[in-house]
């Protein structure tokens, strides 16, 4: 996909995580599943200084994860998102289109094994910066910890 709002390069993905600082995570995991992705990106991400906003999309019971208050969509995040970082299947995304688009973040990540091209592309043409298939915490750790 060719789209200026469609980051692939390493420049523009290491400007975009240089300019980041407030992380919402749409699909985080509770602190009890510490070993899979979706808690430990984001963990990384607040070790090395992000602010982590979690927006599970189960465990109903959960009020805090990594520390924060858990809010149960985005519209309930209280300002600006930098960067939505999603773990969600490509074929489930579609259903948060209208949600990420009302809420505007700066930049979508999908991560790595996550595509959604018609999101993506409904999302660049919004002028929200867009990454898909690529992992949050490889990248920093790639571009940002030389």
């Amino acid at each position: 996909m060719d789209h200026p709002n469609y980051l692939t390069t390493d420049d523009e993905i290491r400007e975009l995580l240089s300019s980041v600082k407030r992380i919402a995570v749409l699909g985080i995991k509770p602190d009890d599943h510490a070993a899979q992705p979706a808690h430990y990106v984001p963990r990384y991400m607040q070790e090395n200084g992000y602010e982590i906003v979690p927006v599970p999309v189960y465990y109903p019971d959960v009020t805090e994860i990594l520390c924060q208050p858990v809010h149960r969509d985005l519209m309930q995040v209280p300002g600006e998102i930098d960067l939505l970082n999603v773990f969600r299947r490509g074929r489930d995304i579609s259903k948060h289109t209208f949600e990420i688009l009302a809420k505007k973040p700066k930049a979508v990540w999908f991560q790595l094994g996550i595509r959604n091209d018609d999101v993506a592309e409904r999302l660049a043409d919004a002028g929200i910066k867009v990454v898909q298939d690529l992992c949050l915490m490889v990248e920093h750790r790639a571009l940002l910890k030389q």
